[in-house]
């Protein structure tokens, strides 16, 4: 029958054990001085070596002639438990026997002396998962065992433990084992087993397995199932993942705000076998990266990304389209898209369209982050000596390419035909003249209706409700001169303005409009009008409001 990789490599002495070396030079030195405490607590991720440890310590303290601390293997007691054959070794899986029972079935076996080896020993696996009963049957075991009974309690949770528990035992804590040291065993393995593994594949397995050298023992044989030599594109098809290139192909669609290229890209993945759920985790890993290297420069973050030259160079081309302001709020929006997509229906596929839409325009997104990126790119134009599209319109003269009236002016001023010109300039010919007006020295510029105005009180509603409820009736428009923007809000009712004005209110105002705006909007630069119907100023015909006053005495 065949026999797992993982399985038929695992360790057999406390040497061979990879990456652990701050536990198993400890439990070397205890069994070779027979300094053995009566209860051990092995924590950490899984596949990082805790039962293989606890087997080895089982071998070791039964060994009849251990050498420097490890199990001689050679010996009867050693092949005994090596071969299963030992009955004073009991393992418990504590996830399917976690009841008071099963654990008053070992209380009542500790007191019995071992048939054939030097200690019973107990290796209770997943020791979280038993009931607060059962460890509290357990505690005064635990505490003061029989002379010949070892516990070896191993957990990937460590947090649920009870602290009574925990205080019990000597702890050892058993780290994520580095990438390289991973590299390493799996060219030895290869190597023995006759598979031949190219040096990006036993990179890319390392990287998946997150520092679990069963996870990666594991992926190194399903890739290597096929026959053949084992690559990095043959590793990607096993794992289910996307791969790099296409990491950089999306996040390059979304610097350049290529909405069909991103749908694509989602398109693929969802047609393809690859789950979309591990596509975005490869891609927040990937913005991780960039988001590392952003801020602690190329030759640092070699320290902390496991890379080859090529990748580092790829990931550097990436970085370099996005500001840290941009990384960040990119990486807030792939957070909360995984966050949705774990809920009960949710649809992965539209999540992630979603999600990409939103990040290749900040406007979307009614968030301080959002604000933030597009600020930072504000600054960046600056200094780089371009002007904004407003001081370029507001700069260019008139008649001249970039003084073009705004679309939304034009179409507020629809042209007036002939017969109607007319027509004004025989009634203005039929009215006695009046006194010659002297014009204003700087006349007021021409608002243009907000049409986001219905977004800006959606984001008014999430801090100041009752504001935003009153001016729900109300119409905008800004007018843009050199101090800046300013906001008329046209009111009919006399308590809109009582309650929309209050100086709360407006802070709050001012901040939405600046997130809609895209500029920022000062509080006193928003300003308070009555209105008549139609959202014109009241008493605009002064002979009309002569005659309805008249009526009405």
């Amino acid at each position: 029958m065949h026999q797992a990789l993982y399985r038929k490599w695992r360790p057999g002495t406390f040497d061979e054990v990879c990456g652990q070396e701050q536990v198993t030079e400890v439990l070397k030195y205890e069994v070779s001085r027979s300094l053995l405490s009566h209860a051990y607590l092995f924590c950490g991720s899984r596949g990082t070596g805790k039962t293989t440890c606890a087997k080895i310590l089982a071998k070791a303290v039964n060994c009849d002639a251990p050498v420097g601390g490890n199990p001689c293997l050679k010996c009867p007691s050693c092949l005994s438990v090596a071969s299963g054959a030992a009955t004073d070794i009991l393992e418990m899986d504590a996830a399917s026997n976690n009841k008071v029972d099963d654990i008053r079935t070992v209380l009542d076996e500790v007191i019995f002396t071992p048939s054939s080896l030097k200690y019973r020993v107990y290796i209770i696996d997943e020791v979280h998962m038993l009931s607060t009963s059962a460890f509290n049957a357990l505690l005064k075991t635990l505490e003061e065992p029989p002379a010949h009974v070892i516990f070896i309690l191993a957990t990937t949770e460590m947090q649920k433990l009870p602290a009574t528990v925990i205080s019990r035992c000597q702890r050892f804590e058993f780290r994520r084992i580095a990438t390289s040291v991973i590299v390493k065993r799996l060219e030895t393995i290869a190597k023995e087993e006759g598979i031949g593994l190219d040096p990006d594949a036993a990179l890319t397995i390392a990287r998946l397995a997150a520092g679990g050298m069963r996870d990666a023992i594991s992926l190194f044989e399903l890739a290597a199932s096929k026959g053949g030599r084992v690559t990095a594109a043959a590793v990607s098809d096993a794992a289910g993942s996307s791969g790099r290139d296409l990491m950089s192909k999306t996040v390059r669609a979304v610097a350049s705000r290529d909405c069909a290229a991103v749908i694509d890209i989602i398109s693929s993945v969802s047609a393809s076998s690859k789950d979309i759920g591990v596509f975005w985790q490869e891609l927040i890993a990937y913005y991780r990266d960039m988001l590392v290297f952003r801020t602690v420069g190329r030759k640092t973050a070699a320290d902390y990304l496991d890379l080859t030259d090529s990748e580092t160079e790829t990931l550097a081309a990436d970085t370099a389209l996005f500001s840290r302001e941009q990384l960040l709020y990119h990486t807030r929006i792939l957070d909360d898209t995984f966050t949705s997509m774990q809920r009960p229906g949710a649809s992965a596929r539209i999540c992630a369209e979603t999600a990409l839409i939103r990040m290749t325009d900040e406007r979307l997104t009614a968030s301080y982050e959002a604000l933030l990126s597009r600020i930072a790119a504000l600054e960046a134009r600056v200094s780089m000596g371009e002007a904004a599209p407003a001081a370029r319109e507001a700069a260019a003269p008139a008649g001249q390419s970039g003084g073009a009236v705004p679309k939304a002016r034009t179409e507020s001023a629809p042209a007036a035909s002939p017969e109607a010109v007319e027509g004004v300039r025989q009634v203005n010919r039929d009215k006695p003249e009046e006194p010659v007006r002297k014009e204003p020295e700087k006349q007021q510029a021409q608002g243009v209706k907000l049409d986001c105005w219905q977004d800006v009180l959606d984001i008014l509603y999430r801090s100041n409700p009752g504001a935003a409820a009153f001016l729900t009736s109300t119409n905008a428009e800004k007018t843009e001169d050199a101090d800046g923007i300013t906001v008329r809000i046209f009111y009919k009712r006399d308590a809109v303005k009582q309650r929309a004005s209050a100086p709360e209110a407006v802070a709050k105002l001012a901040e939405a409009l600046s997130s809609q705006l895209g500029r920022p909007v000062r509080p006193d630069r928003i300003v308070f009008e009555k209105t008549g119907d139609a959202g014109k100023p009241a008493g605009g015909i002064p002979e009309l409001d002569a005659a309805v006053a008249g009526t009405r005495s």
